[in-house]
Formats: structure tokens, sequence, C-alpha cells
């Protein structure tokens, strides 16, 4: 039997001893660095954009806010991310689903397919489906003949939203399943219970902390997205512009304010959504410890 009173050399607690105890001027020197950082990418772009934004007093934002192809920009944004988030999250469930609880053939194709768009540039999944839809794709004679209208119309925004998007929520429960395993599944399968009553009542709970966040970085990309969404949307002020591509017509044409006007509204979306995000952490933190520690 081993006395409680020899101590025992142990590597790993060694390790985290020596970088708890760091010095404190190294300690002081990271801080200041992830701090100025910070500052100036982050902080001061911000600040940079309200101010711009209400340059001219708080009359003047609301009348840029209040002009009729802004208010469109504004609708179309809205309209394509309550289109694209729900596409995105019943995809994004059940790709992590089958991803994280079952094997099969292609199963490692797939999850490389989920991150095609971290690495392909928005621009090119834009152009893309200008080859697919456009006058002289294939398709293209037979959409026209019929009067179906893709490119440079709300289904191919909500289509290019939609790919840049797909990858975040299926991202964000991938690892989170895998790590939880399917030992709450096969219980409640053994006990009776039937597919959809074991999702509804066994996987969901067990994810729903992981899926609002997807869902949350989802629908800031989707009101954010630029590059995919130029391509196929035409630039049809008053019909396919949204926010980004209303912004960047504002700014050429020197109305800083106008275009600062709406992308204080984008930078508001980012700050809400970290406010969020940090809320639900802060008021439930031990049940979204205690979920992904499952």
């Amino acid at each position: 039997m081993a006395d409680p009173h020899i101590e025992t050399y142990d590597p790993e607690h060694e390790a985290t001893s020596a970088a708890i105890t760091e010095s404190r001027p190294a300690r002081a020197v990271l801080m200041a660095i992830a701090f100025v950082f910070l500052a100036l990418f982050l902080v001061l772009p911000l600040v940079v954009v309200f101010n711009q934004a209400f340059a001219k007093g708080l009359e003047t934002y609301l009348t840029s806010l209040n002009d009729g192809d802004t208010l469109s920009a504004i609708r179309l944004t809205l309209i394509v991310a309550a289109i694209s988030v729900p596409l995105n999250l019943v995809f994004g469930l059940a790709a992590s689903w089958a991803i994280a609880k079952f094997e099969f053939k292609g199963k490692a194709f797939l999850t490389t397919l989920i991150d095609l768009p971290f690495s392909v540039s928005p621009v090119i999944s834009g152009l893309v489906y200008v080859l697919l839809f456009g006058a002289q794709s294939a398709l293209g004679p037979f959409l026209k003949a019929h009067g179906i209208e893709i490119l440079f119309a709300v289904p191919g925004i909500v289509l290019a939203t939609v790919f840049v998007t797909f990858p975040f929520v299926a991202r964000e429960l991938i690892p989170l399943m895998q790590e939880q395993g399917t030992g709450d599944e096969e219980a409640a399968l053994s006990l009776g219970a039937s597919g959809w009553q074991t999702f509804w009542y066994v996987t969901l709970p067990n994810i729903k902390w992981g899926l609002l966040y997807g869902v949350l970085l989802c629908n800031a990309r989707a009101m954010g997205e630029f590059g995919a969404v130029s391509v196929v949307s035409g630039h049809i002020r008053g019909q396919t512009n949204t926010m980004p591509l209303h912004v960047e017509i504002l700014y050429n044409e020197y109305n800083a304010v106008g275009a600062f006007a709406v992308a204080s509204l984008l930078a508001g979306l980012a700050l809400v959504t970290l406010v969020l995000k940090t809320v639900l952490e802060m008021r439930y933190g031990a049940e979204i410890a205690a979920t992904r520690g499952h």
C-alpha cells in the first residue's frame, strides 16, 4: 500500500502548474497583445461604423434607414435569412445525426462536403449557380421557356446563401453528438420508444444549446453574406439588393451616412448575436457544461 505522505511525480500536474504559475510580466504581455489586437481589429471598426452612421445626427440616420431602397434591402435580407436558416437547421440536424450516430459508406466524403463552403470562395459558389442556371447553361432555355427565374431573383439569392451557410449548424452539432455517443438513444429504443420519440425526447434536449449556437451563427452569416449574393443578385436596386450589397452601392455613391447607417444594422446584429450567446452561457452555463460533458 502506498504511503499517502510520499509525493509522486506527475508530469501533467507539473506542466499545468507551470502554466498557471507563469510569471506576471509574461501574463501581462500576453494580455496586452490580446487586448490591443481586439481593440484594433474589432472594437475600433465598430466605433467607426456607429460614429459615421450618426455623424449628421439621429434625424439623418433615421431618414437614411427609411429610404425605400434601404427598406427593400432590409426586407429582402430578412426573407432570405428566414428561408435559408430553417433549411440549414434541417440539413444540419440530419447530417450531424447521420454522421455521429451511424456508420455508412461515404461518411468521410459527406463530412468533407460539409466543409466545402469554408474552403471555396463565396464568389466561386455564386459563379457555379450562374453556370447552372444562367441563360447559356443547359437549364437556361428550359427555365426561360417556363418563366422560372432563378438568377437575379430571390431563389438565386436563397440558393447562394444556403450554400455558404450550411456548415454552421452541422459543424456545431457533429462533435457534440459524437462526444455524447449513442447510449441514451439505445436505452430509449430498448425501452420501446420509436425513432421520432427518441429524437424529440432524448437527442434534441441533449443538443439544444449547440443547435442554438449553430442557428445564431448561421443567421448572422446569412444576413451578412456578400460575395455569393453579389454574383447571383444582378444588383437590381430595390429588388435584389440585400443589406451588404446596398451598403456597397450607397458608399460608391458617396452617401457615407446612408452606407454606415445600414452597416450599423449589420454590426448591431453581430453584437446582439454575441450578447445573446454570452447571456445564455452566463444563465445556463452549468446546464450547457453538463450537456457537453454528457
